[in-house]
């Protein structure tokens, strides 16, 4: 009998070797049973739609073809929906509120009248620190990104439209002081250039001929110092009636004076008007000549009234021609007119520009840039970073951890994708960029449930409704 009982443990023991190396075996060759009988051993966290739509559920089921929901587990679960955290200790629910944000809540499970599921809100994500939690999961999908607050140099163009005119220190005219005939006329016509000295006409005045026998019978008389102050003032005649100084000079030297007076032009220029024809009579005032340099030009720009504050005198200013459109002129405020236009609300700017080739004509189109950059340079916040309503301003602090808060914040000047931030916010605060408006309808979200909340407490909430008695 004791031999009997000692074979059957030795056959017992030899099975449980070769079973034992059995499944040494299997699982070396088949590393992906013993994960999976492993896996059994574990209470999924919750289940995933089969075809990885954003749905979830915390007890098996099925979709819409029939195919069973994915267990996912605590080694792989990314960002676990609400009901899944749940499941991983006890958490309190508050209460569910609508799943289309709503101000509408309910203290027990219901459904919305397009049957979703009211949504769960646990302890501890209503907290009352004015802060919105987002999960990573949600902040990844969602896109948001944040920024640090720094200091830079905000760029401001300030563009406005203008047209080309005359320098008017530098136009000058020919006119008559005294009744004349025109002689003869040089073969000068309108637009033509002329250089200062330059013969135009000869004329024949009564008056300048009697002033100027006058002065020379003073200058060859050798009389006394009385004499002499009188021809002085004899000169200063000719000098009145407009007569050019090289005519004077050229009289003093030959000691005659001619019939004709030649008449040169005044300054380099071109030639605006030509009124002069020969044989004709000028009476006091008539302008026979108008010239003009246009080596120097002026640029008048209106810009807008909201932006004065940004504008001064000697900005450098960038002129485009529309003539010219790959060309850029380069010049300064000269001044600002002291008067707004009451219709279009615009103030006019004086630009002076060099234009030594003469490309840039009267009355021309042209498009001005000024900048109007300040070199010290200020906090600073991109341009999609800021919420504005209208009467408020604000940014979403990135205070990490899945944490923004709402920041109130007084803005500035805006320019090159920047806006200049005066208070609210210090350097090295982070901001949000990108998708902020989301976090926003989140914290609205928020802000209206617990409004809702509040007003519950006056009146509760009927069962299974959300609504006030």
């Amino acid at each position: 009998m004791t031999k009997l009982r000692y074979l059957a443990m030795a056959t017992l023991g030899a099975g449980f070797l070769a079973g034992a190396l059995w499944s040494i075996e299997r699982a070396s060759t088949h590393p992906h049973l013993t994960d999976a009988a492993a896996a059994t051993d574990k209470v999924p966290l919750y289940y995933r739609d089969p075809a990885g739509a954003p749905r979830w559920s915390a007890v098996p089921k099925k979709d819409a073809q029939g195919r069973d929901y994915l267990p996912v587990y605590d080694d792989g679960a990314a960002d676990p929906p609400k009901a899944s955290r749940q499941a991983q200790g006890p958490r309190k629910i508050l209460y569910y509120r609508n799943p289309m944000g709503l101000p509408d809540t309910s203290p027990v499970p219901k459904k919305d009248s397009m049957g979703m599921d009211y949504v769960p809100v646990y302890e501890g994500e209503d907290g009352d620190d004015g802060t919105v939690r987002l999960s990573p999961g949600k902040i990844q999908r969602t896109g948001v990104q944040s920024a640090p607050v720094e200091r830079r140099a905000i760029r401001l163009a300030v563009r406005a439209p203008g047209t080309i005119q005359l320098d008017e220190r530098r136009v000058s005219v020919i006119a008559m002081r005294a009744e004349s005939f025109v002689q003869k006329v040089a073969d000068v016509t309108t637009g033509t250039r002329v250089k200062a000295g330059q013969p135009l006409m000869e004329i024949y005045s009564a008056a300048i001929a009697s002033a100027a026998a006058e002065y020379l019978a003073t200058i060859n008389s050798k009389t006394t110092g009385g004499n002499e102050a009188y021809g002085r003032g004899s000169r200063q005649r000719l000098i009145n009636l407009a007569v050019p100084e090289p005519f004077i000079a050229a009289m003093e030297r030959s000691g005659v004076a001619p019939v004709t007076v030649q008449w040169s032009a005044p300054r380099d220029g071109i030639v605006l008007e030509r009124n002069a024809i020969e044989g004709m009579r000028a009476n006091p005032g008539d302008v026979l000549f108008k010239i003009a340099d246009i080596s120097l030009v002026w640029a008048l720009v209106d810009v807008a009234e909201r932006d004065l504050g940004a504008i001064a005198v000697g900005q450098p200013v960038t002129i485009r021609a529309r003539s010219f459109p790959a060309r850029s002129f380069t010049g300064t405020i000269a001044v600002i007119y002291p008067q707004v236009n009451r219709e279009t609300r615009t103030a006019r700017l004086r630009i002076e520009l060099a234009n030594p080739d003469s490309a840039l004509l009267p009355d021309m189109y042209v498009d001005a840039e000024i900048d109007t950059a300040d070199s010290a340079p200020v906090l600073a916040v991109p341009d999609s970073s800021v919420l504005d309503t209208g009467s408020r301003q604000a940014v979403l602090l990135d205070k990490g951890e899945g944490r923004y808060e709402p920041r109130g914040v007084k803005l500035g000047r805006r320019g090159g994708g920047y806006v200049e931030v005066r208070d609210g916010l210090a350097e090295g605060d982070a901001v949000v960029t990108s998708a902020n408006f989301l976090i926003d309808a989140e914290s609205n979200l928020k802000a209206a449930l617990k409004s809702f909340e509040g007003a519950g407490a006056a009146g509760s909430p009927t069962p299974g409704t959300g609504e006030l008695k």
